[in-house]
C-alpha cells in the first residue's frame, strides 16, 4: 500500500508541475498583460514601466524561475488590475464557487444514483429506455448551450427564477442545474451499468434463492459490489463540477472563480489567473488522489497490481 501511494502522490505532483508551466506558458504567449491594462491609448513609456515594475522585461527563463520559487513559498504574487495578493482576490470568490460546485454535485449524486438503479432494475423495458436517452442526451448537451435554453425558457418567458448573479436564493436553481446535467447523465449510465453487472452475479442470484428481503440484497451484495465503480466516478464528477464551473458561472453572472478567471484572462491579470488555475489543478488532483487511495483500500488487487 505504501508503495501505491507514494506512486499516486508522484504522479499528482507532476501534473501539478506541468498544469502550471502549461498556465505560464499559454499566458505570456496571449498578449502584453500592460498595453491590456492601460489600454491602446497608453505611451509606449508607460507600458514599458509598468512592464518593468511588474518584471514582465525579465528573460522568460528568469520569469519562471521565480514563479516557481514563489508557488513553492505560497506566494502568487499581487493583482495587476486590483493591485491587491491575488490570493485574496480568489478566495473572496471561493464561496460561492463552492455553493454552485457542492450543490451541482449533490444533485447529480442523488439524481445518477437513483436513476441508475431504476434503469438497471427495468432493464429493456420502457423505464430503462427514457432514463437510457435523458442520459444521453445530458451527455451530449453543452453547457453553455442548456444553460442559455434554461435562461430563455424558465427566466424570461416563465419568469420563475432570475436570469443570473447570486442576490436571491433561487438564482442558485439555474446555474445548479447546468452545471448538474453532464454529471448527472454521467452518474446514471455508470451506475446502471454497474449494478446491471452485479445483478448478473452469481451470488445475488443466490441470495434471492436463500430468502433474503430485497432491500438485505441490495444494501449487502448490490450497493458494496458497486461501490467500487460509483466511487471512481464520483471522484471524476466532483473534477467536472470544479474544473465545468467556469463556463457556467460566466453564463449565469455567478460571482465565483469562474467568472474571475474569464475576466482576469481577458486583462491578462497574471497572477490572478495563475493562482485561480493552481487552485483548481490541485483541487482537482487531490480529488482523484483520493479517489485513486480509496479506491486501493477497497480493492488490495489494485494496489497490488
Amino acid at each position: 500500500m505504501l508503495r501505491y501511494t507514494a506512486t499516486r502522490m508522484i504522479r499528482a505532483v507532476l501534473t501539478i508541475w506541468l498544469a502550471v508551466t502549461a498556465v505560464f506558458v499559454g499566458l505570456r504567449l496571449s498578449g502584453d498583460p500592460a498595453q491590456a491594462l492601460l489600454g491602446p491609448e497608453a505611451s509606449s513609456e508607460a507600458v514599458h514601466a509598468l512592464r518593468q515594475a511588474w518584471g514582465l522585461d525579465d528573460p522568460i527563463a528568469l520569469q519562471y524561475a521565480r514563479y516557481l520559487w514563489q508557488i513553492a513559498h505560497g506566494d502568487f504574487g499581487r493583482s495587476l488590475r486590483e493591485r491587491r495578493p491575488a490570493t485574496k482576490v480568489v478566495h473572496e470568490r471561493l464561496p460561492a464557487t463552492l455553493q454552485l460546485g457542492l450543490t451541482a454535485l449533490g444533485v447529480a449524486t442523488v439524481l445518477g444514483i437513483t436513476l441508475g438503479t431504476l434503469a438497471a432494475f427495468h432493464a429493456g423495458r420502457l423505464t430503462d429506455r427514457i432514463i437510457v436517452a435523458l442520459a444521453a442526451l445530458g451527455q451530449g448537451t453543452p453547457n453553455f448551450v442548456l444553460g442559455l435554453l434554461l435562461i430563455l425558457v424558465f427566466a424570461y418567458y416563465l419568469r420563475i427564477v432570475p436570469t443570473g448573479g447570486r442576490e436571491q436564493p433561487t438564482s442558485l436553481i439555474l446555474p445548479a442545474v447546468t452545471l448538474a446535467s453532464f454529471s448527472t447523465a454521467s452518474l446514471t449510465r455508470y451506475t446502471r451499468s454497474a449494478v446491471l453487472e452485479v445483478l448478473r452475479a452469481d451470488y445475488v442470484r443466490t441470495a434471492y434463492a436463500k430468502g433474503l428481503p430485497f432491500f438485505r440484497v441490495l444494501l449487502d451484495h448490490i450497493a458494496r459490489n458497486s461501490a467500487l465503480t460509483l466511487i471512481t466516478v464520483l471522484g471524476l464528477q466532483l473534477a467536472v463540477a470544479i474544473a465545468g464551473a467556469v463556463i457556467t458561472e460566466t453564463i449565469f453572472a455567478w460571482p465565483g472563480i469562474g467568472r474571475l478567471l474569464a475576466d482576469a484572462a481577458e486583462l491578462r491579470d497574471f497572477p490572478v489567473v495563475q493562482y485561480g488555475v493552481f487552485l483548481i489543478v490541485v483541487s482537482v488532483v487531490s480529488v482523484n488522489l483520493l479517489t485513486d487511495l480509496a479506491y486501493g483500500l477497497l480493492d488490495p488487487r489494485i494496489r497490488e497490481g
